[in-house]
């Protein structure tokens, strides 16, 4: 009888082993299993964090300054002329153009003399009052956009901004329509160009704006203050104040960019400023 439930209690302790380590590999395969998908979890999040840190390289315009209103900007793989006037000796470091922007008539917005003596193919755009003062043989390379209108050239958007003054005594210098300012997308990045304005409302309404060309000269354009209250009015990421040499008691002066970059700097997070020289003293 002893030997019987000996028997019997072997048996039960084999089953009770056999229940042990079947719970145990049970629990082994568990944790393996766990492990292994939380591994690749672990693997798939960081593969969507490192695609989420992945940007689209911007490709953002080199400014090359020319004088005043005038400069180079070469930006996508094509060469920008803005109001190129002057001598064409200050452009020989550069490549031809492949697109000239002029903002107005004013002799320092518009040369027919620079123009021709341009060379290659290129196109050039220009407000209707522009057009009309132009050689036949310039009238066929340019487009002719006014006020709000835009147009496709290449892989960029160009639309005509308007630019015009707005205190009662400068009214005279320029009217509203007969000149453009310019914005130009390239889907990333977007640049604007005043253009000899005031703070006009039509700033308040641009967005998005990577960079910014801010005149500042009176009696033709803005004050310093007039050309911070523009600036501040929209936020471009970075502004480059230019077209800042005024005439005072008969005399030409500089507009003191460094104060337009205090009072910015001291009214905004959002925008910076870039100063660059547009006047060497050969020019002065």
């Amino acid at each position: 009888m002893l030997r019987q439930e000996s028997i019997v209690n072997s048996h039960k302790i084999i089953e009770m082993k056999k229940t042990t380590l079947l719970l145990i590999l049970v629990a082994l395969n568990f944790a393996c299993n766990k492990a292994e998908k939380k591994e690749k979890t672990t693997e798939k999040s960081s593969t969507i964090e490192a695609t989420s840190i992945k940007t689209k390289e911007v490709n953002t315009p080199k400014i090359n300054p020319i004088s005043h209103a005038s400069f180079v900007m070469e930006w996508g793989n094509k060469v920008w002329y803005n109001d190129p006037v002057g001598s064409i000796e200050d452009y020989a470091d550069f490549k031809n153009p492949d697109v000239i922007l002029i903002s107005d008539i004013h002799g320092d917005h518009f040369s027919i003399e620079t123009l021709l003596s341009l060379k290659g193919e290129f196109k050039i755009i220009v407000p209707r009052t522009v057009f009309e003062e132009m050689p036949e043989n310039l009238q066929k390379k340019s487009i002719v956009i006014k006020n709000e209108e835009s147009i496709k050239w290449e892989d960029f958007k160009i639309q005509a901004i308007p630019m015009y003054n707005i205190t009662e005594e400068r009214l005279k210098f320029h009217t509203k329509g007969r000149g453009n300012g310019y914005l130009i997308d390239n889907g990333s990045y977007r640049t604007y160009i005043s253009g000899d304005t005031e703070n006009i409302p039509e700033m308040a309404e641009l967005k998005n704006i990577d960079l910014a060309f801010m005149c500042m000269n009176l009696p033709n354009t803005m004050s310093i203050k007039q050309a911070v209250e523009a600036t501040l009015s929209f936020e471009p990421k970075t502004v480059i104040p230019y077209h800042y040499r005024g005439m005072k008691d008969g005399e030409y002066h500089l507009y003191n960019t460094e104060v337009f970059e205090r009072l910015i700097s001291d009214a905004s997070d959002q925008t910076k400023i870039k100063r660059i020289n547009f006047y060497p003293e050969k020019q002065m």
